[in-house]
């Protein structure tokens, strides 16, 4: 129990002097040892590598998943040392709701058909995303947190054992000198009251109702020199080792280098398997009876006719209608959905449930078709029609 007295009493006594060497050095009425340039060269690097790495791993946190409450619950598993439940993305969530469409709407449908081709794709989608977000975690952002977690925190624990020595060294640098101020006036003056000294036992006397502290002066200066010694080597050998752990900050760097190629890596395998992805269902959706096929074909014309140099004819002059001629092949019946009213001469007015012919000419906006019903024909909007088989 003494003992826990003691050293109590000994660390609040040191951070009583630390508080006041901090309090004059702010007041400006003590000295504050300075480290030198290169010193503060690395520190300054030091706060700047942990703030942007902060600010980069926050970020692609909210990248990897957008979702608020998903990553404060991958926080707290990971807290309480558990593993996460695997969580569907939306791709795939999306996919399987238009399977299900598909089923409920008819998968023998135009519209059921593609259903479910669109939706296998983005069923794919989703697990290359969930390849991407576990690639991504592993190699990008567990190496930032481990430095912020890890490598930061040591660093930040050695700058302030560095800052308290650091106190203690001009604490011992302001008692040296007043011991020698004591000194000089004991010069003068036979008997000067002697400045007490931490940690030591005084003996005092009574003399003309004054108490004055008998220390010999000579013993206390070189108490006062020898605890400077002792508290420069203290600072020296912690300097050295937050040097050594600033001077660090270049491997981490080098490591992060390393992480963030392997992150571009990673986005660019993703971002590629989707780009193929997409173009197998736009190859499927052109091989199946609907519009969007004879879309897909006209629009491989009109990039033909681009690359040679030619423009589109439906581009190049204004549609007439009465000059269209039916293709020998590619008609098809449609039927009409809604009613719609022709906007000009060139369109056809349509009834909702008649049946009739359409085809398209290359260059066309991909939204129309053309339409004859009987010797009338003009342009007809997609969206207004059930192409049939």
């Amino acid at each position: 129990m003494d003992f826990n007295v003691k050293k109590l009493a000994s660390g609040a006594g040191l951070f009583f002097t630390r508080a006041v060497q901090f309090t004059e050095e702010k007041l400006g009425q003590a000295e504050k040892t300075e480290l030198d340039a290169h010193f503060e060269k690395l520190m300054s690097r030091a706060d700047c590598t942990k703030n942007w790495t902060e600010k980069m791993y926050r970020q692609t946190e909210v990248l990897l998943q957008p979702n608020p409450s998903a990553r404060i619950e991958e926080f707290l598993y990971e807290k309480l040392d558990r593993k996460a439940p695997s969580r569907i993305t939306n791709a795939e969530l999306l996919g399987q709701y238009m399977q299900d469409a598909a089923k409920e709407f008819g998968p023998g449908t135009p519209y059921g058909s593609t259903l479910v081709k669109v939706g296998e794709c983005e069923r794919r989608l989703g697990a290359a995303e969930r390849e991407f977000l576990q690639t991504s975690a592993i190699s990008f952002l567990t190496p930032l947190r481990n430095f912020l977690e890890g490598d930061w925190r040591t660093i930040s624990k050695e700058r302030r054992l560095l800052e308290n020595l650091r106190l203690d060294l001009d604490a011992c640098k302001t008692r040296l000198k007043k011991a020698k101020v004591a000194e000089a006036k004991a010069a003068v003056s036979p008997l000067v009251p002697c400045i007490p000294q931490p940690h030591s036992h005084t003996h005092s006397y009574s003399h003309s109702n004054v108490t004055l502290s008998l220390i010999s002066l000579p013993l206390f200066l070189f108490q006062a020199e020898h605890e400077l010694r002792v508290a420069q080597t203290e600072f020296d050998r912690q300097a050295e080792v937050t040097r050594l752990l600033l001077e660090g900050i270049s491997s981490t760097h080098v490591n992060h280098l390393r992480c963030l190629h392997e992150f571009v890596e990673a986005q660019a395998a993703y971002y590629k398997q989707c780009h193929l992805h997409m173009q197998e269902l736009q190859q499927e959706l052109g091989r199946l009876p609907n519009a969007f096929a004879l879309n897909s074909t006209h629009s491989m014309a009109t990039a033909a006719f681009e690359a040679k140099g030619i423009g589109s004819p439906v581009e190049t002059e204004t549609l007439k209608i009465e000059e269209v001629q039916a293709p020998a092949t590619g008609t098809r019946k449609a039927k009409v959905l809604y009613d719609y009213d022709a906007a000009d001469s060139s369109e056809l007015s349509l009834l909702a449930d008649e049946v009739i012919t359409v085809y398209t000419l290359p260059g066309m906006d991909s939204d129309w078709l053309i339409g004859e019903r009987g010797n009338q024909k003009g342009k007809v909007p997609v969206t207004y029609l059930e192409l049939l088989s």
